[in-house]
């Protein structure tokens, strides 16, 4: 499967997740009716995929931690996370560490349930397309 074909999944993933008038089907992207398979699009998005992925693997991360992790900007960190937290994936915390304020990220059971299902999701998706 070249890279075209790749892009062109990402290109017509259509939104999916708790919102069912957003969800569809990729049988319009891989020709196959029987791929009933709606990609969460809160989650398919670079960079909020990323942060659920480093919250998925540390009990905590920092704003900054984050800004270092995903080599991006603060806000970048700033609007994608709190798209996260807006559908209850991630929880943040502010408080301070002397007079240095600290926001801190975790991801909560309904992220980790999201992003298992996106990955099954995809996994589903490449084993299909790739005739497996």
């Amino acid at each position: 499967m070249g890279k075209r074909h790749v892009q062109a999944i990402r290109a017509e993933t259509p939104p999916a997740g708790d919102h069912p008038s957003e969800a569809r089907t990729l049988t319009a992207v891989t020709g196959d009716p029987a791929l009933p398979i709606a990609l969460d699009r809160l989650i398919h998005e670079r960079l909020r995929l990323a942060i659920v992925s480093a919250l998925a693997v540390h009990d905590s991360l920092t704003f900054t931690d984050l800004r270092t992790l995903l080599d991006t900007s603060d806000g970048n960190v700033s609007v994608h996370a709190r798209k996260l937290e807006d559908a209850g994936y991630v929880t943040c915390t502010k408080s301070f560490d002397g007079r240095v304020p600290r926001t801190e990220y975790r991801l909560t059971g309904k992220g980790r349930q999201a992003l298992e299902r996106y990955l099954s999701h995809m996994e589903a998706l490449i084993k299909r397309v790739g005739g497996a």
